[in-house]
């Protein structure tokens, strides 16, 4: 049996272990997070939070891409959401690529040159405070007051806040 095969046997027994009931789409708590997608980081253990309580949005890093905007814009103008929550760790793999680095890898491996942006960073705080004001500054969002942004530490397993000035 591979991994995939396991995981849908573990599916059939989760599933019949819940009762039956419809969770409305619209999170509970009108909150929408967005972290990175590293394996360590189970956001819903870590923040005390059900099913059906926050949209998470995961990639790597955590960082606030065109992507993540496009599915922040559908949580808050379709789905309720007015907090975002944005969680970077310690320990994070993009912090051990660069941008030309990986971008040169990825073309001498495929012949093509990607599209997409790399967003490595080195100053995890500074990433975060970055992804704050991406968020606070795009047109596409309704709620952008209420956004705060967090340093998730993979040994203590503790938050660690990030403020961002009111001037920046």
């Amino acid at each position: 049996m591979d991994v995939i095969d396991e995981l849908l046997a573990n599916n059939l027994a989760y599933a019949g272990s819940l009762p039956a009931r419809h969770l409305d789409v619209r999170p509970s708590r009108r909150l929408a997070i967005v972290t990175c997608m590293d394996s360590r980081l189970d956001v819903f253990a870590a923040l005390g939070l059900h099913h059906g309580e926050a949209h998470v949005l995961r990639n790597a890093g955590g960082v606030i891409t065109d992507d993540v905007i496009r599915s922040l814009a559908v949580s808050q103008r379709r789905l309720g959401t007015h907090e975002v929550m944005l969680i970077h760790h310690t320990d994070c793999g993009m912090q051990a690529l660069t941008d030309d680095g990986f971008r040169a890898e990825l073309q001498e491996a495929t012949g093509v040159a990607p599209a997409f942006a790399i967003e490595s960073f080195a100053d995890l705080d500074a990433d975060v405070r970055q992804s704050i004001l991406r968020v606070r500054r795009s047109a596409f969002l309704l709620h952008r007051d209420a956004v705060r942004g967090f340093v998730y530490d993979v040994d203590s397993h503790r938050l660690r806040e990030i403020d961002v000035e009111a001037d920046d």
